[in-house]
């Protein structure tokens, strides 16, 4: 006798949903415990060959062998055709040929072996992960902001001293935001003795140097130009650096000299000559002038810095320089600035109580802390335009002047400006510095001379103020300064063959 059909109909839809039950199992069991690399032996139920080989578009791929071994790159892989689509791309298979021919290099060279334990440093689609399993480097992972499994995954989920190898492509050191987690990151991770190689563009010694300064795990090993893989970077310089079994402490600013590296009086010999002849006319020489500035960002690559730091130093109102200047003008290179505001005038400090990304100093910048006064007198023939701005220019003085013909005096607090700058900065940092301080500069930067301080600065727009000829009075001076322009011009030149990068302001 027959079974009944709704008989039969009930036990095919209880097989079939026992067998849905147990492949969703497996599945669940994948994904949980093999940290989503459902490859394609397990999912399945039936392991593939360990000597099978992809022949489809992957096989073109140049190698010391002829194919890529699947259980290495290829059988952890996820059962996602996007994956699959992409390792057959012309593209993925010239980057993986050029990483294959880096790391054939390296080895040869002792910074890598097949059992080295790999990092590969913001790679999305993990290149330079499957160049080297395919070279029989099978521990190697990548890592990017998000993961592309098996070959890279999110973030730093290691601990310390983990990998004999680390290995920053183009896209890595340059491509991360905040260069010192990254290089902290580095140093924690990777083993004593590992080896840290970085592919960077930046090829002028700033750039190089700041790289250094970043690591002090690691010791400089080496430093070459290579071919680069497309006709958009045609050169890379190849960084090879190997951690220390102690970690080098900083010196720190503690010390009162500091002598300027060569590399940046290489900067200071390419910059802008300076206007050696007093200009009858100073409010319309700064304006020719600035269109000649040759900045420090446009000379060098400064990507290679833990933070980047704007220093105005008698900032007057917000919209002043801070505005008008630095944030329009100055070429930033995409970097997001500290910015803190030096202004004694109390004339100005509300405006900047509601504004992000500045911080404001509200004392006088002097050579130690003590009690000030502070003067606002009217400049001759600069009346019209300071009562438009709606304050004249400002000075401090250690004692009241009986003979004072100020307008405006108030009793402020000065600060020791190099003391802050020591402990605000550091020599890892990128600090461009504006100093408009009314005739104080003569006493700050010698200061900062004798300090050492002023190794921290990367470059200088500096106001000289001296008995300039006054523009309401043809061939008079202005009695309110007593230097005169030469020796403003002295002041730069010394500077500069310091090795100083500053520049004429007025």
């Amino acid at each position: 006798m027959e079974p009944k059909p709704s008989l039969l109909r009930n036990i095919l839809v209880r097989v079939f949903f026992f067998c849905v039950f147990i492949v969703g199992v497996r599945f669940a069991y994948v994904v949980t415990i093999t940290g989503e690399a459902c490859n394609l032996g397990d999912f399945c139920f039936f392991s593939l060959p360990e000597n099978l080989n992809i022949v489809t578009g992957i096989s073109q791929l140049p190698s010391s062998s002829s194919a890529i071994i699947v259980h290495d790159a290829v059988r952890s892989s996820p059962a996602k055709t996007n994956s699959r689509d992409l390792w057959t791309t012309k593209e993925w298979r010239n980057t993986v040929q050029f990483y294959s021919s880096v790391f054939h290099d390296l080895i040869a060279e002792g910074f890598l072996s097949p059992d080295s334990k790999s990092l590969c440093l913001e790679t999305p689609n993990g290149e330079e992960v499957f160049a080297l399993k395919e070279m029989g480097v099978s521990d190697s992972i990548g890592i990017s902001k998000k993961a592309s499994k098996p070959l890279v995954v999110s973030g730093w989920p290691f601990d310390e001293n983990t990998f004999d190898f680390i290995f920053s492509g183009i896209k890595g050191l340059h491509k991360s935001v905040k260069q010192s987690e990254f290089a902290s990151e580095v140093a924690r991770t990777l083993k004593p003795q590992g080896f840290l190689i970085v592919h960077t563009a930046s090829k002028d010694t700033y750039s190089f140097n700041s790289f250094i300064d970043l690591f002090n795990c690691c010791k400089f090993i080496r430093s070459r130009e290579i071919d680069g893989f497309d006709s958009s970077m045609p050169q890379i310089r190849e960084i090879v650096m190997r951690k220390e079994s102690y970690i080098l402490k900083p010196t720190g600013n503690s010390v009162n000299k500091c002598s300027v590296p060569g590399y940046k009086q290489e900067l200071v010999r390419n910059a802008e000559p300076l206007i050696t002849e007093e200009p009858l006319k100073p409010w319309i020489t700064l304006k020719r002038n600035i269109k000649n500035i040759k900045y420090l960002p446009s000379m060098a690559d400064i990507n290679f810095k833990r933070r980047y730091v704007y220093v105005d130093v008698g900032a007057r109102s917000y919209g002043s320089s801070i505005v008008s200047w630095f944030k329009k003008q100055y070429p930033k290179q995409n970097k997001t600035f500290d910015i803190y505001a030096i202004e004694a005038d109390k004339a100005f400090h509300e405006e900047y109580r509601y504004k992000k990304g500045v911080t404001l100093m509200p004392y006088a910048a002097w050579v130690r802390n003590e009690t000030l006064f502070f003067e606002v007198n009217q400049d001759p023939g600069r009346e019209k335009e300071e009562k438009e701005k709606g304050r004249g220019m400002g000075r401090i003085k250690p004692v009241q002047s009986s003979a004072s013909v100020a307008s405006d005096v108030d009793k402020i607090q000065g600060f020791d400006f190099t003391n802050w700058l020591k402990n605000t900065v550091s020599e890892k940092d990128y600090v461009v510095m504006k100093m408009d301080v009314e005739g104080t500069e003569f006493e700050l930067i010698p200061r900062l001379f004798e300090s050492g301080a002023i190794c921290l600065i990367d470059e200088i727009f500096l106001e000289c103020h001296y008995n300039r000829w006054q523009k309401c009075c043809p061939g008079e001076r202005s009695s309110k300064y007593q230097k005169t322009y030469g020796q403003c011009l002295e002041l730069f030149t010394s500077l500069r063959k310091s090795g100083v990068l500053v520049h004429q302001w007025w």
